[in-house]
């Protein structure tokens, strides 16, 4: 056999023994180049694995022979959530817009009171003199309330000017529902025929893996839905007790965004208490917004979490930070949509070869070795 001969052979054999690790090492890389245009269905496949299971029970649903059927069990659950996402942002968006006007006309009232009781404290414990005029200050947030009207003019052109960048985003905002759709009601068929392919002697291996990363996935997403849900209810009953202004959309804003592990808490923690400023005339006065959040964040951490979500999803908050930072670096958008499952297959993945590893002859048989070691 020729030199080149060998390589071939050399170079077949390495590509037939590697051919798994080749394989998704494209896959990835097809996947970074494509990411643009993989944002809507990665999207879409994500919200149809959550709205799965309940498109497989309302399908069920009928009377005598006759079934809801997969189809329209599919429309009813998109119809649902539509109604349910458009009903948030039309409480949200004006709540916001009112809470804006509020900071911009109850700010010089919080310069008064800083100039009244909080610049002599300072000037007197610290020998801190402030010269905060507030004239200019007020000469400032005029000058640009007037030109917010320019600003957005020239974002308008810009947008215009690049039409294509515009009109690629509203596509795959009108594509999102589309492809929900047909995820949806072809979810089940579409899996079974990905099983299909898999290699008979790794099916029992893989259905145990994909089960356990269901089951993790599956209990994360649903607990910590319930912990957004009562995080809105608490936050936004609480703020309302204590009598502050916009309680509801910082309530909404505060569970929400709980999904993100402190993202929720700090972003609306920071807006309550500079609303709260701006709202009340002393400082005492915002200690019950203070209240509600500390006892809000040990409610959370030692109740909801624990109870609703739990320890066995294996998912710790610091790794779901990191997933979600990782992801949103490598690909974007998409990579954080993706970086939750992925996250939950390598921690059961991992967790199953920690099993196999404790299981296996090089594990074992180095026990009585380190027994005897010990014992010497």
């Amino acid at each position: 056999m020729s030199d080149q001969d060998h390589q071939k052979s050399i170079a077949t054999q390495f590509v037939s023994d590697h051919r798994w690790w080749i394989v998704t090492a494209v896959v990835i890389y097809l996947f970074y180049l494509l990411e643009p245009i993989l944002t809507p269905f990665l999207a879409a496949a994500v919200i149809a694995y959550m709205l799965d299971p309940l498109v497989d029970k309302l399908s069920e649903v009928g009377y005598g022979n006759r079934q809801v059927g997969r189809t329209l069990a599919t429309l009813l659950v998109m119809t649902g959530v539509i109604l349910v996402v458009t009903g948030l942002l039309l409480i949200i968006i004006p709540l916001l817009q009112q809470q804006s006007t509020l900071i911009a006309q109850r700010l010089p009232l919080l310069l008064d009171h800083f100039h009244q009781q909080v610049e002599p404290w300072l000037l007197q414990q610290f020998g801190i003199r402030l010269n905060i005029d507030r004239t200019d200050i007020q000469k400032l947030i005029s000058e640009h309330w007037q030109t917010a009207g320019g600003m957005i003019g020239n974002v308008l052109l810009s947008a215009g000017q690049k039409g294509l960048s515009l009109i690629g985003m509203l596509a795959n905002i009108l594509l999102l529902p589309v492809v929900l759709f047909y995820f949806l009601r072809d979810w089940d068929a579409m899996m079974a025929e990905i099983g299909d392919l898999i290699p008979r002697n790794w099916i029992g291996r893989v259905k145990t893996l994909c089960r356990d990363i269901d089951s993790v996935v599956a209990e994360f997403l649903r607990g910590q839905l319930s912990v957004m849900l009562s995080l809105c209810v608490f936050y936004s009953i609480g703020l309302w007790l204590v009598g502050l202004d916009m309680a509801l959309s910082i309530g909404m804003i505060a569970g929400l965004l709980s999904f993100v592990p402190y993202l929720g808490f700090a972003l609306a923690f920071i807006m309550a208490v500079l609303l709260a400023l701006l709202q009340f005339a002393s400082l005492p006065e915002v200690i019950p917004v203070l209240l509600v959040f500390g006892v809000g964040q040990f409610v959370e951490s030692f109740f909801l979490t624990p109870i609703l979500v739990g320890d066995r999803i294996g998912l710790h908050p610091v790794l779901v930070i990191l997933a979600l930072m990782a992801g949103g670096q490598l690909f974007g958008f998409a990579g954080v949509l993706l970086a939750l499952p992925v996250s939950a297959a390598i921690a059961v993945g991992v967790r199953h070869t920690k099993q196999s590893y404790l299981r296996s002859e090089a594990y074992l048989s180095s026990q009585p070795q380190i027994i005897q070691t010990l014992d010497e």
